[in-house]
């Protein structure tokens, strides 16, 4: 949780640090398109493949002729395929599944948290993650397509 003085963006290295093994992918929206957040992942998982889609106004590196980045990369596919078949490409549909879980968490626990303070805040939202976490051991629902 981030209070309204500081940014999500900023905090991925600090969360990363959290995580005592490599991580593979790290999925995330626009807003965490930037340089810092794919260094904090490299610097965290040098292997670690980062998904994210960039914005319209994105300038690519200076090394994009000789040693393109990862935003780079996106970038060019993006520019080369379009947005919607970097998607597909990149597998950028798996986020709905963050997405679906935060939708869960607001119809069941709540659209929004009562404590006033951010102390008191983080409590309650790792109260309510810890009780999506024992619902969905419980199980979850199939689904299956009927038409």
């Amino acid at each position: 949780m981030t209070s309204n003085e500081e940014g999500d963006a900023s905090l991925v290295g600090p969360l990363l640090a959290q995580i005592p093994c490599l991580i593979g992918t790290l999925l995330a929206d626009g807003a965490f398109d930037g340089e810092p957040v794919y260094r904090a992942v490299a610097a965290h998982s040098p292997d670690a493949e980062v998904i994210i889609p960039s914005r319209s106004t994105v300038v690519p590196s200076d090394t994009t002729a000789s040693a393109p980045t990862q935003r780079d990369r996106h970038i060019q596919m993006i520019a080369g395929c379009g947005r919607l078949g970097w998607q597909r490409a990149a597998h950028y549909g798996r986020r709905s599944l963050g997405e679906v879980a935060m939708m869960r968490y607001k119809q069941l626990i709540g659209r929004g948290l009562r404590s006033r303070v951010l102390p008191t805040r983080k409590v309650e939202a790792a109260a309510g993650g810890k009780v999506m976490n024992i619902m969905t051991s419980l199980g979850m629902p199939i689904s299956r397509k009927v038409a």
